[in-house]
C-alpha cells in the first residue's frame, strides 16, 4: 500500500530543494570552479588572482544587477524565474564576461583560466536562443559544465561530481521552477558546450 506524502512531507521537500538550489546557484558553482581551476595552475598566486578576476565579471557584477533589478521590481527573485526577463539578464552577463576576456587576452592570462571564461560565455551564447522560447535549466547548465571543465582540466576524478548536478536538478524540480526535460537539457548543454570549448581552447 502506498502511503500518500503528507503536508509536512512537501514541506520538508522543499525546504531540502530550496537550500539546494540556493546553496548551488550559479553564482557559487562559479565561484568554486574559478578558485578550483584557479589553483590548480602552476603558478598558484597567479591562477589564483586570475580566478577573482574571472569571478568578479561572471558572478559579482551579474548578482550586483540582479540584486538591482530586484530592487526596481524587475524581477522577483536572484533567480529571475520568469523566462522573459532572461532573455534581457542573459545579454549583460555576456557583456560582463566578455570584458573579462578581453582583459585576460589583453594581459596574457593562463590559458586554462582564459578558456574557463570563453567556456562561460559560450554557454550563456548557447542558453539564449533556447531561453527565446523555452526555460531551459541555467543551474544545470552552470554545474555541468563546471564539472566538465574540471574534469579536462583539473582530473578525470572530477567526474564523481555529476551527481551533484543530478542533486540541483531535483531541486529545480521539486520547486516546479523547471520540468525534468529543462533541467537534462541544461545539464547536457552545459557539459558539452562548456568541456567541448574548454577542450578545444587548451
Amino acid at each position: 500500500m502506498t502511503t500518500m506524502p503528507t503536508a509536512e512531507d512537501r514541506a520538508a521537500e522543499n525546504r531540502a530543494a530550496r537550500t539546494v538550489t540556493d546553496g548551488l546557484e550559479p553564482k557559487n558553482v562559479i565561484l568554486a570552479v574559478c578558485l578550483v581551476l584557479g589553483a590548480a595552475q602552476d603558478d598558484v598566486v597567479v591562477g589564483l588572482a586570475w580566478a577573482v578576476h574571472a569571478i568578479v565579471f561572471a558572478a559579482v557584477i551579474p548578482m550586483a544587477y540582479i540584486k538591482y533589478g530586484i530592487r526596481v521590481g524587475r524581477w522577483q527573485d536572484r533567480h529571475v524565474g520568469q523566462r522573459e526577463r532572461r532573455l534581457h539578464l542573459i545579454p549583460v552577463i555576456m557583456s560582463s564576461v566578455g570584458v573579462a576576456i578581453a582583459a585576460m587576452v589583453v594581459l596574457d592570462a593562463p590559458a586554462q583560466m582564459t578558456a574557463l571564461v570563453v567556456a562561460m560565455l559560450a554557454t550563456l551564447g548557447a542558453i539564449l536562443p533556447v531561453t527565446a522560447f523555452w526555460k531551459i535549466s541555467v543551474h544545470t547548465s552552470v554545474s555541468a559544465g563546471a564539472v566538465a571543465i574540471l574534469t579536462v582540466g583539473v582530473g578525470l576524478w572530477w567526474t564523481a561530481a555529476f551527481p551533484l548536478v543530478a542533486l540541483i536538478g531535483w531541486s529545480r524540480v521539486a520547486l516546479r521552477d523547471h520540468t525534468l526535460g529543462q533541467v537534462v537539457a541544461g545539464a547536457a548543454l552545459g557539459s558539452l558546450v562548456a568541456g567541448g570549448v574548454f577542450t578545444w581552447l587548451t
